[in-house]
């Protein structure tokens, strides 16, 4: 992804859902103008989600979620129909496409289109039901489906094969989308125009080369957009950096594998805190995640850890997620802990075996998906923290780096 482009969390997620062969795929290509998934007369083409980022206006940074029919068969079937479910925990937006030539028969949608409205309604995802192969149907037909989706407000009769309809799509999806009643901001809120940022950034094996990581990234832009300063060092290079600054930072913010060493080269009377711990405000819940942090203290022999990543980056020798925090959590409850490691769209649903979930920034998952995953601790009553908090916890600075916060109300 080039630093120009918005970032795919950042994006509105609409699902495509429906039947295999209902025409997901080609009412997916209608609508961006693009061949971007397979097509074909074979059930099934789609077996896993397909992902395509693009713009649509009227709506404008647009992530696609293109899912396997939810009438799949057999075991391999049930599988994909789970993950078609499982797509649901990042859909923002959904369509529901259905093929118009099918049987319109009350009995028929109970099974397979009935149980998915239920779950997009409990999960409050707005949607629309797309009628597709409208160039097709005859009028006896189109009242068939209205009668059955009488109760619906978003119903639609398109055609991808013709474009009938397509652009109406486009805008209902549009009009869905709930307005966000304030910009959410990473730190922009909690500064002033002129406040100076040091950024603590590691260029170690596990940096990419020749780049920042995305929440760095983001972080240095939102500082930008309100008029901030960010001034981005090493953590080696941070005492001269400091000094070398006339006016005296608002806040550092440090990469949280750096924190220890952050913490004692930071004058007291400067707030720090991590791009972890930022991110988990942005799109997590602050509280939920530092009574998680906590619970590291009460941990006992044999307990086992959720370690969980949302991205699937390639691993590194001294994997942060793998390797050191294990190790870190170990040395600092002196307790023989047990791990399990997950990634990407990985998360398990059966939680029962977790005494705690330490889950990273989550800076590649959308808001929906990583609220998602910490109500689904919440439900199975599992405490859940993030890497920046857990490490914060083991090296005494998590009340503060909570600070900035607390003092600006945040």
């Amino acid at each position: 992804m080039g630093m120009n482009e918005t970032p795919s969390a950042e994006r509105v997620h609409i699902g495509i859902f429906g039947r295999r062969n209902a025409g997901k795929s080609s009412v997916m290509n209608a609508v961006t103008g693009q061949n971007l998934a397979i097509v074909s007369d074979r059930k099934g083409t789609t077996t896993d989600p397909v992902k395509k980022a693009m713009e649509l206006l009227p709506l404008g940074p647009v992530v696609f979620v293109d899912t396997p029919g939810l009438d799949d068969e057999g075991e391999l079937g049930r599988q994909r129909v789970e993950k078609s479910y499982q797509a649901l925990e990042q859909t923002d937006l959904a369509a529901l496409v259905i093929d118009g030539e099918g049987a319109a028969e009350p009995d028929a949608l109970l099974r397979v289109e009935r149980p998915l409205l239920k779950e997009l309604a409990a999960r409050r995802i707005p949607y629309v039901i797309a009628v597709n192969k409208a160039d097709a149907l005859t009028e006896q037909k189109k009242r068939a489906w209205e009668a059955l989706f009488a109760d619906e407000k978003n119903l639609l009769f398109i055609s991808a094969k013709s474009g009938e309809n397509i652009q109406d799509l486009k805008e209902c999806l549009a009009k869905l989308r709930p307005e966000e009643t304030e910009k959410r901001r990473i730190l922009g809120d909690l500064l002033q125009p002129g406040d100076v940022v040091v950024l603590v950034v590691p260029i170690d094996s596990a940096a990419p080369k020749g780049r920042l990581i995305l929440p760095q990234q983001q972080v240095i832009r939102d500082c930008l957009e309100v008029g901030a300063h960010p001034f981005v060092t090493r953590e080696t290079e941070l005492c001269a950096a400091l000094s070398a600054l006339s006016k005296k930072p608002k806040v550092v913010v440090t990469d949280s594998q750096a924190f220890e060493r952050v913490a004692k080269d930071t004058p007291e009377d400067m707030f720090l805190t991590s791009f972890s711990i930022l991110f988990s405000r942005y799109k997590g819940d602050l509280a939920q995640q530092v009574k998680g942090a906590k619970k590291l203290l009460a941990l006992r022999d044999g307990d086992v850890i959720l370690i969980s990543e949302g991205c699937t980056h390639h691993r590194q020798c001294e994997d942060i997620g793998t390797v050191k925090m294990p190790r870190w959590i170990r040395e600092y409850t002196g307790k023989d802990i047990q791990f399990t490691f997950t990634s990407g769209t990985q998360f398990p649903q059966d939680l029962s075996q977790y005494a705690l979930i330490v889950h990273c920034g989550g800076c590649t998952l959308n808001e929906r998906q990583m609220k998602s995953r910490l109500q689904c601790a919440v439900e199975r009553g599992v405490p859940m923290t993030n890497y920046g908090m857990a490490i914060a916890q083991m090296h005494g600075v998590l009340d503060r780096s909570l600070a900035l916060f607390r003092a600006e109300g945040g």
